[in-house]
């Protein structure tokens, strides 16, 4: 008995976005997931350590059954990832740019309201944040309008960067200037990647610190944010954090007292004071890096952010072996994902640039960091694994 034209059509339209048999599985750089996986656990144990101290006393903030159900609920995203083929996703990179958009102005209208900000669609097992989803949808367009050019001309600079622009305004507005600036580095890597001059790019990064300063100067941007400015320049010598600790200063002051805290060896799974205190502002999401710093002391947090920058030279290696542009160009866009949030999330509980809310992927919780960490993930070890017949320029350099 023959199948219908429906199923027919509609197994030939899913075979055009994911097959298991164009993966070159023997090519896959397994070792890029060992090392994200790796972390993952190691995220899993931090925040049981965390669950272990709010019991031990009597508190509830932390949850980690929940965190590892959306583990289990997010992982398959790996898998979807891996198995995407490379020219559907080009072809529908527009489609998967306009969902991003179309989920960011839903928020201001079904979105709920945390400490001030609208940034959270309610789904039953997790808070979905649009923001999170719009930061691949920009990987994935900037890939899509850089694949036929070289930015050689001006003009060829009005597309990339309206499509970064335009979700970065739209995130600004929810407010969540601190998702939006990890799209500034993210943008500028993939430019640089896609062959914009450096000293243009250097030129593009000093306009857009001068434009800082000027909406700080002038009231443009919200009044917290401008207070974080202020704090965090009133707060930069030791003295005038100490007076500022129980302030506008608070979260700077806890972050900097766990880190320090730590010494060479740490106090200890969930024997630091950021735990058995409670006093740490969001110690499981944007704050989690103070919290590892002062369990695992100078020699663990060494040896952390030397797992998470391997796994960023692993991205960007896999990029640089991958012939076919566009795919080039999202793995690319992955390994500066990781690299922006490590950088943003360690300068900022290290006091070195204003406090936001940025998480560490495959550390924080929360639903959708994790989601988009491992479609990012699967996405770029996968595409790499792709080996499709392209046209492109590139796809015969030696």
């Amino acid at each position: 008995m023959s199948s219908s034209p429906f199923a027919r059509e509609r197994g030939s339209s899913l075979e055009r976005a994911l097959s298991l048999r164009h993966v070159r599985w023997l090519e896959v750089d397994w070792h890029v997931l060992v090392v994200a996986l790796a972390l993952c656990a190691l995220g899993l144990v931090f925040v049981h350590a965390m669950d272990q101290a709010d019991e031990y006393f009597l508190r509830g903030d932390i949850d980690f059954a929940k965190q590892a159900e959306r583990v289990v609920l997010t992982l398959p995203a790996l898998l979807f990832g891996l198995l995407v083929r490379p020219r559907w996703l080009r072809r529908s990179a527009w489609l998967v740019f306009v969902v991003a958009l179309i989920l960011l102005l839903l928020v201001p209208l079904v979105g709920e309201v945390r400490n001030g900000a609208r940034r959270w669609i309610q789904l039953p097992r997790f808070d979905l944040q649009p923001s999170e989803l719009a930061k691949l949808g920009v990987i994935v367009i900037l890939a899509r309008a850089l694949y036929t050019t070289r930015l050689k001309r001006w003009r060829d600079w009005l597309l990339p960067l309206g499509l970064a622009i335009l979700p970065m305004g739209l995130v600004a507005l929810q407010p969540d200037l601190g998702t939006a600036m990890t799209l500034v580095p993210i943008t500028l890597g993939m430019l640089y990647a896609a062959g914009a001059r450096l000293r243009v790019l250097a030129g593009g990064v000093l306009l857009v610190f001068l434009l800082g300063v000027g909406a700080v100067r002038f009231g443009i941007v919200h009044e917290y944010q401008a207070q974080r400015v202020e704090t965090w320049l009133d707060s930069l010598t030791p003295d005038d954090l100490i007076a500022n600790r129980n302030g506008a200063a608070f979260h700077t002051y806890q972050a900097r007292v766990a880190i320090g805290n730590g010494g060479w060896l740490g106090t200890g799974l969930g024997q630091g004071v950021a735990n058995e205190a409670a006093h740490l502002p969001e110690r499981e999401t944007d704050s989690i890096f103070a919290v590892i710093a002062e369990e695992t002391g100078f020699v663990g947090t060494a040896g952390l952010l030397a797992l998470y920058t391997l796994l960023v030279i692993l991205l960007f290696s896999t990029a640089g072996h991958v012939r076919e542009r566009f795919s080039r160009l999202v793995v690319t866009g992955v390994g500066l994902y990781f690299a922006s949030h490590l950088f943003i999330n360690v300068s900022v509980n290290l006091g070195l640039v204003p406090m936001t809310g940025v998480p560490l992927p495959l550390f924080s919780t929360g639903g959708s960091s994790l989601l988009v960490t491992f479609l990012a993930l699967g996405l770029a070890v996968g595409l790499a694994a792709h080996r499709e017949p392209s046209l492109d320029e590139d796809a015969f350099r030696e």
